[in-house]
């Protein structure tokens, strides 16, 4: 019987918060992708030892070790293949990846962005809402392009931001709806559900709300 799960390669370089969530989605055997391979470009990355627990294959491809960015990521790319991956899941990977890295994987790489893109590009997302004011905070999955943090988006969840919230409370809160959003959006383009039109994801399915306003009416 041939195995219809979307393989997939996670691609970690810290804890791999995100990355737990995916492996916890993928053990229902109702869902339409299988985690093949964790790669990670720091030795000592948590999510290494994470994976290895839940019984998925790791690999090292270390930045330090290679003279510049184009024989890592030629490395990094044959690690991926090399996996079976068809789809590739940015799970806190602190490298930024080359426009001709991302043109080999046209609408195949996924990443969660702790912000409302295209809000608060870059780092530092949750101290820049404070700062700004904003009512409403959230996170956001997109396909990676060749703009840093601009790729078509799939999926986004929103918080209220709270008056006594500080950047550690904000991003709790956020982080727990990255962990509800990554594996919904990984099955909706693994099922086919999501769909690329005109440059932009459209979904098939699911019910919206009408309205999400913060702070709530009287």
């Amino acid at each position: 019987m041939t195995d219809a799960k979307t393989p997939v390669a996670v691609l970690v370089s810290g804890r791999g918060s995100n990355m737990a969530a995916l492996i916890a989605a993928a053990k229902n055997p109702a869902y339409p992708a299988k985690i093949v391979r964790v790669i990670s470009n720091r030795p000592d990355a948590g999510g290494l030892e994470t994976a290895q627990a839940a019984g998925i294959e790791t690999a090292v491809v270390d930045h330090k070790a290679f003279a510049d960015k184009a024989a890592f990521e030629a490395a990094l790319a044959q690690a991926i293949d090399d996996s079976g991956a068809e789809l590739i899941c940015l799970a806190g990977f602190m490298r930024v990846l080359s426009s001709a890295f991302v043109a080999h994987y046209p609408n195949r790489i996924l990443n969660i962005h702790p912000s409302l893109l295209p809000a608060f590009k870059g780092l530092d997302t949750h101290a820049r809402a404070l700062a700004a004011g904003v009512k409403i905070h959230g996170c956001s999955v997109h396909l990676v392009s060749a703009e840093l943090d601009a790729g078509p988006i799939l999926m986004q969840a929103a918080v209220p931001v709270l008056a006594e919230d500080t950047a550690d409370t904000l991003a709790a809160r956020v982080l727990a709806e990255e962990h509800r959003i990554y594996p919904a959006a990984l099955a909706a383009l693994a099922s086919g559900r999501a769909q690329m039109e005109n440059g932009m994801v459209t979904l098939s399915g699911g019910q919206l709300p009408t309205s999400l306003i913060s702070p709530p009416l009287e």
